[in-house]
């Protein structure tokens, strides 16, 4: 490459390309990640959302509101009652004593099975059900493609644990019993062909009792609860409104909510492609190292508690603004984490730093050989220091030592320039109360544990130790 072209501004031309960032196998080699860097179009994690509430509560409303907001994304609505089960020949002879209200009488395993395929990126052939015959379509299907947004709704879709499980969100639908009645009506006497009274008898003998013995009780596992259903504007936007954050973050921010990127800029990643690439020198990997750390440090600083306090401005005016979280300390995990030390210093003046030294090798991570902290450090909010999060057993180990010395978990925040999914799962899922804050997650761990396609040994590049 000439050399009037390697400045900045070449590099961040190059970068501009498209950006991948997914999961892989933790045993990828650097080959097979190459490779999936080129497939830019790989599919990435759809956004679950369950909605359930009694039957008539407006539910489809809901689904269909939320779908006409997300209109720029692939959206994709998967009904529960798709997945009855089709009634036997006794059944059917006795269907006034059948209850379509019961868990039984859905097919919860094949529901299982189209969800997980339609999360994976697979498409599949949802059955179609005649409620006057109370048979399934037996030659016909509705095909559904992956999509980025899946909707799961149905009155039980909240009663089974595995089904909960898939879901990334949950809605329940709460509207007034006897509003719901009449919608009821309305819609098996027009629909579904069926007069009053046995709409009624149905109601009496198996729905209301179905709702309070399996939908009301299912209400708990809610996330939001949207009263008047359809008619509730406010909270539908609302949650158009978290959709569109959450389908704009990284797959696993979607999975944890205490897992945060910075928002990448062509800036950002030019400076990461630039401390990424083996051929820079000690200055250059040092000088943009620095001013990525500078933002991570900035975006944690902001996830601490701030206080209101008014002042007094040169024109005499009052300002209400905020008072900056007095009880802080950073500690560096040694030795790659003590790079991310001055930045906290430039940040917050006399700030004390502590520090974690763990062995890495041999014992998975989990060896504390040296620790100095604050006496009063379970007093205060702490900054963890370490630019880079692989495995996350000598994140979890610091953790520990932390919580051990008194210091809440939720008093904790991580910051590293780049993470690896795998340690991701491995501190988020057991600190859920703790934040992690990086400037990127990378594609995977490969066979020896090192972060692809990562930017090798960080503490020897900073420190010149590299040789």
């Amino acid at each position: 490459m000439p050399k009037e072209k390697t400045s900045i501004d070449y590099v961040m031309e190059k970068a501009s390309g498209p950006h991948f960032s997914g999961l892989r196998s933790p045993t990828a080699t650097a080959t097979a990640t190459s490779t999936a860097f080129s497939d830019a179009n790989a599919p990435r994690q759809p956004f679950v959302i369950g909605v359930s509430g009694g039957t008539a509560s407006g539910k489809t409303t809901v689904c269909d509101m939320i779908i006409q907001q997300l209109h720029d994304h692939r959206v994709v609505l998967v009904n529960q009652d798709s997945f009855y089960r089709g009634l036997t020949t006794e059944e059917l002879k006795r269907v006034h004593e059948y209850n379509f209200d019961h868990p039984d009488a859905f097919d919860t395993e094949q529901l299982l099975d189209c969800i997980e395929k339609l999360k994976d990126g697979q498409s599949v052939q949802v059955p179609i059900y005649d409620f006057k015959r109370h048979q399934r379509s037996s030659n016909s299907f509705r095909q559904v493609n992956a999509s980025d947004v899946i909707i799961l709704e149905g009155i039980l879709v909240f009663h089974d644990q595995c089904v909960r499980n898939l879901m990334n969100m949950k809605i329940f639908v709460d509207t007034d019993a006897d509003v719901r009645l009449a919608r009821r009506i309305r819609r098996d006497t027009v629909e579904r062909g069926r007069d009053v009274s046995s709409v009624l008898e149905q109601y009496a003998k198996f729905v209301k009792p179905a709702f309070d013995g399996f939908v009301l009780p299912s209400k708990k596992y809610a996330d939001v609860i949207i009263p008047r259903g359809g008619e509730n504007h406010v909270a539908i936007d609302l949650i158009v409104q978290h959709l569109r954050t959450k389908l704009g973050q990284h797959d696993l921010c979607k999975i944890y909510p205490n897992a945060y990127v910075i928002q990448s800029t062509f800036q950002i990643r030019g400076m990461h492609t630039l401390i990424r690439d083996q051929e820079i020198s000690k200055h250059d990997f040092v000088f943009y190292s620095d001013r990525l750390i500078r933002l991570v440090v900035e975006h944690g600083l902001g996830h601490l508690p701030f206080t209101e306090k008014q002042v007094i401005t040169p024109t005499a005016s009052v300002y209400t603004g905020v008072d900056f979280c007095k009880k802080l300390c950073g500690v560096s995990i040694v030795r790659s984490g003590e790079s991310m030390e001055n930045a906290l210093r430039a940040c917050c003046k006399g700030i004390k730093i502590g520090k974690i030294l763990i062995h890495r090798d041999g014992d998975n991570g989990k060896h504390l050989i040296y620790e100095k902290l604050p006496k009063d450090i379970s007093e205060r909010h702490v900054l963890l220091l370490d630019p880079v999060l692989a495995t996350g057993n000598s994140a979890n180990h610091a953790i520990e030592l932390l919580i051990q010395k008194g210091v809440p978990e939720s008093h904790i925040i991580f910051l590293n320039l780049i993470s690896a999914p795998e340690g991701i799962h491995c501190v988020c899922k057991r600190f859920p109360s703790l934040k992690i804050v990086t400037s990127e997650i990378d594609v995977a761990l490969n066979g020896e544990f090192r972060v692809i396609p990562g930017m090798g040994e960080f503490g020897d590049r900073y420190f010149g130790t590299d040789d």
